[in-house]
């Protein structure tokens, strides 16, 4: 194998141990609440949508009513992550998580799958963008199933919080087309 090969081989290697690092973080910075470490996860012009552009924005973000101070424990499991390499600088990946969340009188269970966009600016590895989808959310004490998937007690019920898993897999209805199995395209 030549030097330069070598060399390549040793780049990704390190590149997947940094991108390996942000999911734990991540999970480490949201059960924490350390929102300055959760935020520094991110590029530095990270597009938050109608909260503005940038880590100040993600801050504000994360800090709202509606997402860290909307629950008051909580644990994340990182399960596994896959990484696709577009070059050496752009990657994307998936991570699967079983997320817990003390809400009131509520312990809510999330199974959830990460899609993440990576980007290496200045040498090191950051979230361009996390989409979050779960397969469900439901309190401990109760089983996920229909009617209801979203089944978080009193909270997430309009769309934007609906479980989009296992339909959104880009393989998951040409699978099962034509096989009229019970539940085949949910």
């Amino acid at each position: 194998m030549s030097q330069a090969a070598l060399l390549a081989r040793v780049e990704r290697l390190e590149a997947q141990l940094a991108i390996g690092q942000l999911p734990a973080r991540y999970a480490l910075a949201v059960d924490s609440r350390d929102v300055d470490g959760l935020v520094a996860l991110f590029v530095d012009d990270v597009d938050c949508g109608r909260w503005g552009i940038g880590r100040e924005a993600l801050a504000a973000f994360y800090s709202s009513e509606q997402i860290l101070k909307a629950f008051h424990r909580s644990v994340h499991q990182v399960c596994g992550q896959t990484l696709d390499f577009q070059d050496a600088t752009h990657a994307t990946g998936t991570v699967y998580c079983r997320a817990e969340h003390e809400d009131g009188e509520h312990w809510v269970v999330m199974a959830i799958c990460y899609f993440d966009h990576y980007v290496c600016r200045d040498g090191q590895w950051y979230f361009a963008r996390r989409d979050e989808r779960h397969w469900y959310s439901t309190d401990w004490l109760q089983r996920p199933g229909d009617p209801v998937w979203q089944n978080w007690p009193g909270k997430y019920t309009g769309e934007r919080y609906q479980p989009r898993l296992p339909s959104s897999f880009a393989t998951w209805e040409r699978f099962w087309v034509g096989s009229g199995a019970h539940n085949a395209l949910r």
